[in-house]
C-alpha cells in the first residue's frame, strides 16, 4: 500500500518545512521531498490530504506500566512506599489476564490518543505465567500501537508472589516471548531487572547476559528513591551505579529507568560506559521522588528519553506533556531558562526515544516506521500561528490533546479526531468499571479477613 502525505508542514531533518510531502509504502517512509516532486508519481487515490494539519513523528512512551493504569486514583498524596503498598501490593495480586488485558488497552488506546506511536511496557505481573504478558501483547495488537514488551525479572521475597520468579524460569520465559515475536514488526520483547531492590544481584547479572544473547537493550530502575541508594550503600558498600558497574552490566546495554538520585561521579559514569536514561518527571514529582539531574547527564554524554510512567504514578499518558514537564522542572530547579530548551524535549519524546529503544522511530526520515501525528495548528491551544511563531515550542509549550487530529502507525490512521479505529470506548469503559468493581471486592475481602 502507497500513500503520498501532504500536510501544511512537516517536521523532518530538525525544522518544519512548507510545499513538503511523504511517501509512504508498506508502513515504512519512502521519501520526504517537496510536493511538486512527489504528486506526480502517485494516482489520486494515493494522495492523503493534510493540508490543514502539521505532520510530526509520534512520540516515544519509553517507560509504562500499562496495568498500572487501572490503578489511577488510588494512593494519591502519600509517599513512595505507601502508595506501592496501598495502589500496587494490594491490587495487583487480583489481575487476571482479562483485567491485565482492559489496563492495557486504556493505557495504549489514552496514548494513541494523545500522539504516542511507539511504548515500552515495563512489565511485571506474572502470576498467570505468560498469560498476563500474552494479554498485553494482545491489547497492543488489537490497537495497531508499536510495543517493546520489558518483561521484567523479579525475585525479592517481600513482593507479591506473583511479581516473583526464579532466575532460570524468568530467563526461559522471557527468552521465549522474544522467539515468539522475534520478526513482528510491531512487537518486541527485551529483559528487565526490576531494579537493585527488586531484583537480586544474580538476576540482574542475568538480565544482562539475555540481552546478548538477544542482541537487545535491558532496562532496569536504579536510584528512583533514597532508600534504594541507602540499601545498596548498606549492603555493598557502593552506590547503585557503582555497584551495577561492579556486576559488570554498566554498558551500552544498559537502560536506567529514573536514576534521580545520582552523584557527579555516577553520572560520569553512565556517561563513559555509554548507558541511557529515560526520564519520568511528571512521575517523580507526583512521587515526591526529587529531580533528575538532566543537563549533566546530557554533558556527560547520556542520551535521554521519555516515559510517562504508570498512570497511578502520574494519572497522565502524553508524552507531549513530558518534554513540557522536562523543560520546565530543569529550568527550576536549576535556575536556567535555558536547561533544556523545548528543542531539546521534542527530541527525546520522538527520536531519542527510538535510539534508545532501538528501532527506527521518531524521525520522518526515509527508512523510518510511517508512525507520524496530525497537528492541527487552527486549535486555540497553538495559537497565535503566523510566520513567526515557534511551532516546535508552541507544540511544547501550549499544545493541548484536542489539537492532535490524526495518528499513523506502520502507515494505517489508527487515530481520527479522537476516536481510535475499531475500537468502542463506551464499551472499554463499560469493561473496565465490570473489572475494578471486581478487584474492589477481592481486595476489600482480603483487608477484612
Amino acid at each position: 500500500m502507497r500513500r503520498l502525505y501532504c500536510p501544511m508542514m512537516v517536521y523532518t531533518r530538525g525544522r518544519f518545512w512548507t510545499e513538503a510531502a511523504v511517501l509512504v509504502e508498506n508502513g515504512v517512509i519512502q521519501e520526504v521531498a517537496p510536493r511538486i516532486e512527489l504528486e506526480p508519481r502517485v494516482d489520486a487515490r494515493e494522495r492523503v490530504d493534510w493540508s490543514d494539519l502539521l505532520l510530526v513523528p509520534g512520540t516515544v512512551n519509553a517507560h509504562n506500566h500499562s496495568f498500572q493504569s487501572l490503578l489511577r486514583g488510588i494512593a494519591v498524596d502519600v509517599p513512595f512506599l505507601q502508595w506501592r503498598d496501598e495502589a500496587l501490593y494490594c491490587f495487583s495480586p487480583h489481575l487476571d489476564p482479562e483485567a491485565i488485558y482492559y489496563g492495557a488497552l486504556l493505557a495504549f488506546g489514552e496514548m494513541m490518543r494523545y500522539g504516542v506511536t511507539t511504548v515500552c511496557d515495563f512489565f511485571y505481573v506474572h502470576q498467570d505465567g505468560l498469560e498476563c504478558d500474552e494479554a498485553v501483547i494482545r491489547a497492543a495488537q488489537d490497537l495497531g500501537i508499536r510495543l517493546v514488551l520489558a518483561r521484567t525479572l523479579y525475585d525479592w521475597p517481600g513482593a507479591p508472589a506473583g511479581y516473583r520468579e526464579p532466575v532460570d524460569l524468568a530467563v526461559a520465559r522471557t527468552r521465549h516471548l522474544a522467539a515468539k515475536y522475534q520478526g513482528n514488526p510491531l512487537v518486541r520483547v527485551i529483559p528487565a531487572p526490576h531494579s537493585l531492590h527488586g531484583a537480586s544481584p544474580e538476576m540482574v547479572m542475568a538480565g544482562h547476559r539475555l540481552a546478548e544473547e538477544l542482541e537487545c537493550r535491558f532496562h532496569i530502575h536504579v536510584s528512583e528513591e533514597p532508600f534504594e541508594v541507602e540499601q545498596v550503600q548498606a549492603e555493598h558498600g557502593l552506590r547503585p551505579v557503582e555497584f551495577l558497574d561492579r556486576l559488570g552490566v554498566l554498558d551500552d546495554k544498559l537502560v536506567a529507568i529514573h536514576a534521580v538520585w545520582l552523584d557527579d561521579g555516577e553520572i560520569a559514569r553512565m556517561g563513559e560506559k555509554g548507558a541511557h536514561l529515560v526520564y519520568c518527571p511528571s512521575s517523580n514529582m507526583f512521587l515526591a521522588d526529587g529531580v533528575t539531574k538532566i543537563p549533566r547527564l546530557l554533558t556527560a554524554g547520556v542520551a535521554v528519553a521519555l516515559g510517562t510512567d504508570g498512570a497511578c504514578s502520574n494519572n497522565r499518558t502524553s508524552v507531549f506533556e513530558e518534554m513540557r514537564m522536562t523543560a520546565l522542572l530543569q529550568k527550576v530547579s536549576t535556575l536556567d531558562a535555558g536547561a533544556v530548551s523545548a528543542k531539546q524535549a521534542f527530541s527525546m519524546g520522538t527520536e531519542v526515544g527510538g535510539e534508545v529503544l532501538e528501532l527506527p522511530v521518531g524521525r520522518i526520515e526515509p527508512g523510518y516506521a510511517a508512525d507520524f501525528v496530525g497537528i492541527d495548528p487552527g486549535d486555540w491551544s497553538m495559537q497565535p500561528f503566523h510566520a513567526g511563531t515557534d511551532v516546535v515550542a508552541q507544540i511544547v509549550y501550549a499544545m493541548q490533546p484536542q489539537a492532535i487530529r490524526r495518528v499513523v502507525i506502520a502507515g494505517e490512521e489508527r487515530v481520527r479526531d479522537g476516536s481510535i479505529a475499531g475500537l468502542s470506548r463506551g464499551g472499554v469503559v463499560r469493561n473496565i468499571s465490570a473489572v475494578m468493581d471486581r478487584l474492589h471486592r477481592l481486595a476489600s475481602k482480603k483487608t477484612n479477613t
